[in-house]
C-alpha cells in the first residue's frame, strides 16, 4: 500500500521541486558578476557598481531569451 501511495505521489512530488530550481541561478549570477566586477576594478565601490550592472544585463538578456522562448511557443 505503500508502495502505490509513493508512486501515486510522484508527479507532484517532481512538480513542486522542480520550481525552486530557478532560485538557483540568482546566487550564481550575483557571484558571477561580483567575480567579473573585481576583475576589472580593485575599490569595493566600484566592484559593487560594476557588479549590478552586470547582474542588470544579465537578467534582461534572460528575461529576453524568456520572453522569445514564450512567443514561439505561443504561435506554434
Amino acid at each position: 500500500m505503500n508502495d502505490y501511495l509513493y508512486l501515486a505521489a510522484q508527479p507532484v512530488l517532481a512538480e513542486v521541486t522542480q520550481f525552486p530550481r530557478i532560485w538557483y541561478a540568482m546566487p550564481l549570477i550575483v557571484a558571477i558578476s561580483l567575480v567579473y566586477g573585481a576583475t576589472r576594478h580593485e575599490r569595493t565601490y566600484d566592484v559593487l557598481v560594476n557588479g549590478f550592472k552586470t547582474f542588470a544585463w544579465i537578467m534582461f538578456f534572460a528575461l529576453v531569451i524568456l520572453a522569445l522562448i514564450l512567443a514561439v511557443g505561443y504561435w506554434t
